[in-house]
Formats: structure tokens, C-alpha cells, sequence
């Protein structure tokens, strides 16, 4: 690949976030590289919904229809690689790839999304078919069925309350001590949702749809669905490296226009958001390119 001059901007990560970007800077005239490993964390889901014009359709479908529509901007180059690593400062940066290439740019933009990792045997296999994260992306396809809710705390009582309204037949699964507070369970237990501290061992499951519970105690439970939050980690380490900083919850610091607190270095998409959905990646990719875009305008006059 031809790199006679710096990028104005290496994009790490080309899913969804990582293309909407692309194709901001594209549509800009701005020399642009994408790399990206192809390990998206929906590969396995069956269908993305909550999306205008695309609901119900696939990830890879919505994913290869947005790349072929930003390989039609020129100025837009595609690596199939892992960015390894990258230093530098503002206006000067250097990202190594696995295969051994280096590549300069004046901005970096990390859509690098999360890893998600879960402790309960069973629950891999059916994550994002019927082990789900998001109400809103998943619930409509559940209503009205036999859901469990696998959490504790404040995050247990908000999901908990979410998935209610599409289903009366809800159970919360805290899989141990439950830590919601006593006005919480109150709340709950008046909605006849019953609260089971068992600590879970494992998801029976057919064809990656989840059928039963099976508790440590030797206790079982028969669901068709269940709302569950990860163990989510970063995809990519680079930004920390590079001194970005992480917020409590483990995502990459960002303000409201996708800069994180190290100059000339963006993320966005599920790397620096509790909303994890296709259309809001796809959001804050878009504005992340517009305003890398402005930035680099901004600095030549």
C-alpha cells in the first residue's frame, strides 16, 4: 500500500462506528486508512434491530453494504490487519500493525468496540441469539415469553425493570448475594417478580437457544430468554497506551464530540458508551468524522 504521505486519519476498527466515520472524512476529500481485524463482537448474532431501514437485517449484511458504499470514496484505503501499537503525539502519529506495516497519520480514531467474556458455562454459545445485552435491540423478539434477568445492583433493578415491559414472566437471577437495595427489592417483589440468589452453573441450551438454568445447588430454572450483562474489556489496548484515559466503567473517556483526553486521538462506538447498538455507533462514528474533519481545517488556518 502506497503511503507516500502521512493519512490525515488512521481509523482502527471498520464496523459499523469505524465506517460511518470513514465515510464523513471520505465525503471530506481527507486521506483516510481503515484497518481492521474483521472480529466483530455481533458476529454471531442472527439479526440487528432498532435500526431504521435496516431491521431485522444481519450485522454482515449491514456491515458489507456500508463498506462497498465507502470504498466508493477514493480517498478511503482498507487493510485487512491488527493494529499492535501506536505512539506519537498530535498532528504526528505511528500505528504498527501485526503484519509489520507502519502507517503515519495526523489523527487517530479507535472504534475498536469491546471484547465480552461471561463466567457461566452455556452463556458463550448463545450470546446475542438468546443470551441478550439490550432490551431494546433484542426485547421485541422475546415479548411476552419466560425471561430471566442475570445481574445485582442498580444495573439488575434498571435492566430488570426494562425487560418487564415486554414480559410479565420475568425472574431476576442475581447468581449469588442479591446487593439491590431494600426500597429495590420492594419495588420488584410488589410486581410479583421473584429474586433468585442462587449462584448460576449452567445454561442448558438447544441449537444456541437457552432452555434451562442449572444452579451450583442443584436447583433448575426453565427460560426461553435471558437479558445478561458481560464481563466487557477493552478490544484494544492502544488507546491506553497512548495515555487515554478510562472512565469507572471501564470505556474510553470521551467528551460530547468523541475527543478523548489525549489531543488528535478519537473513539467512538461501543468502546466509549454504555449504548451498545448499531445505531448509535453508527451516530457517533458520523459525528467523530465530521469533527476530526473540523479540527483539521481548523489548523491550517
Amino acid at each position: 500500500m502506497s503511503n507516500d504521505r502521512p493519512f490525515d486519519v488512521i481509523i482502527i476498527g471498520g464496523s459499523y462506528a469505524g465506517l460511518s466515520a470513514a465515510m464523513a472524512l471520505g465525503r471530506s476529500l481527507r486521506k483516510v486508512l481503515v484497518i481492521d481485524a474483521g472480529n466483530p463482537c455481533n458476529q454471531q448474532t442472527p439479526h440487528s434491530h432498532n435500526f431504521l431501514l435496516h431491521d431485522g437485517d444481519t450485522p454482515a449484511n449491514i456491515s458489507t453494504q456500508a463498506r462497498k458504499q465507502v470504498e466508493a470514496y477514493d480517498s478511503v484505503q482498507f487493510i485487512s490487519d491488527e493494529a499492535i501499537e501506536g505512539k506519537g503525539v498530535n498532528g504526528n502519529f505511528e500505528v504498527m500493525t501485526r503484519s509489520g506495516q507502519h502507517f503515519q497519520a495526523k489523527k487517530l480514531l479507535f472504534a475498536t468496540g469491546l471484547k465480552d467474556k461471561h463466567d457461566v458455562k452455556g452463556f458463550d454459545t448463545c450470546w446475542g441469539i438468546s443470551v441478550l445485552h439490550c432490551p431494546y435491540c433484542h426485547g421485541y423478539e422475546v415479548r411476552n415469553q419466560t425471561l430471566g434477568v442475570v445481574a445485582n445492583g442498580d444495573h439488575a433493578f434498571h435492566i430488570t425493570k426494562l425487560v418487564f415491559n415486554l414480559s410479565r414472566k420475568v425472574t431476576l437471577y442475581t447468581n449469588g448475594k442479591s446487593t439491590l437495595s431494600v426500597e429495590q427489592t420492594e419495588k420488584l417483589t410488589k410486581q410479583n417478580i421473584a429474586i433468585v440468589e442462587d449462584e448460576i452453573a449452567e445454561a442448558i441450551h438447544e441449537q444456541s437457544q437457552v432452555k434451562q438454568l442449572i444452579f451450583k445447588n442443584g436447583n433448575q430454572a426453565n427460560v426461553e430468554a435471558l437479558f445478561v450483562k458481560p464481563n466487557s474489556t477493552q478490544h484494544c489496548n492502544i488507546p491506553e497506551r497512548l495515555g487515554c484515559q478510562l472512565t469507572e466503567h471501564g470505556f474510553i473517556q470521551v467528551d460530547d464530540f468523541q475527543q478523548t483526553t489525549v489531543a488528535g486521538v478519537f473513539a467512538a462506538g461501543d468502546n466509549s458508551t454504555m449504548i451498545r447498538a448499531v445505531a448509535a455507533a453508527i451516530a457517533a462514528g458520523n459525528k467523530a468524522g465530521a469533527i476530526i474533519n473540523k479540527e483539521l481545517t481548523d489548523e491550517l488556518f
